[in-house]
């Protein structure tokens, strides 16, 4: 296995098993730490937006546009909105009780409700963060194996917005069963399906690496990137503190991806 593939997984790895801080928080913590989390959603927010539209956006242009001259661009502009496209179709098949994006307070949750009910949300939380997390992990992947200064950062951000999703796991599961074990397995598991997306990458994805194929696959990421931040991280950024915190947080994001691509 050589470095890059090595580095390239071991980001997705990081990025998808980030989850289970968010099952660290919820099971060990009395109140959810709202102002931190509201900070960092917007600050994984503000980095992806800025990397998929200054960066991976115009390095699909760029790569389309070599092969195919002005028609590269339609392309890639075709294959953003496709990435957002997708994100959308995978958004609306997961029953609304059971989508992701909804908030868990780890005070919000006490033994007085329905156990039964707290388990089917776990779980049902779990499946629904798992099919998420697959393009995430196809996503991850191929950008850290086409080039690893754009691969963490892109990991660093998805790894942040999968923290209050591991929370969102394991605050039902944990009341529900009273098994801090069990939620944060749970949770630790629910983000196992951004490696397996990079295994099915390296698989299927890589023997047909080119440029009209990279330039492709960046721009769809770059639509599900920009989905994610505009429909999970900053309404759950939203949610959790006032507007001014989330704020900061994305002109932060943004600054930190600004300066680290200008110095790399």
């Amino acid at each position: 296995m050589n470095t890059t593939l090595l580095i390239a997984f071991s980001l997705t790895l990081f990025a998808g098993l980030s989850t289970g801080i968010g099952s660290l928080i919820s099971v060990f913590a009395n109140k959810t730490n709202t102002k931190l989390l509201s900070f960092s959603l917007g600050l994984s927010a503000g980095v992806m937006i800025y990397i998929s539209f200054v960066e991976m956006l115009q390095d699909a242009i760029e790569r389309l546009g070599s092969e195919y001259n002005s028609a590269g661009s339609w392309y890639a502009i075709l294959a953003f909105f496709g990435g957002i496209l997708i994100s959308l179709i995978i958004d609306k098949l997961v029953p609304e009780k059971e989508n992701p994006h909804e908030i868990r307070f780890v005070e919000s949750m006490n033994k007085s409700l329905d156990k039964s009910k707290l388990r089917r949300m776990g779980m049902f939380t779990a499946l629904a963060i798992a099919i998420h997390n697959f393009p995430e992990g196809i996503a991850t992947f191929v950008a850290a194996y086409s080039d690893i200064e754009l691969g963490i950062p892109i990991a660093v951000a998805i790894a942040i917005h999968n923290i209050p999703e591991g929370i969102a796991v394991a605050v039902p599961i944990y009341f529900a069963t009273g098994d801090r074990k069990k939620a944060m397995r749970l949770s630790f598991l629910s983000g196992l399906s951004e490696p397996v997306g990079a295994l099915l990458a390296f698989a299927f994805i890589m023997p047909f690496l080119n440029d009209v194929l990279l330039g492709t696959i960046f721009a769809v990421v770059a639509g599900i990137m920009v989905f994610i931040s505009f429909d999970e991280l900053l309404p759950g950024a939203q949610e959790y503190g006032n507007h001014h915190i989330p704020t900061y947080g994305v002109i932060i994001g943004m600054a930190i991806m600004a300066f680290s691509l200008l110095i790399l």
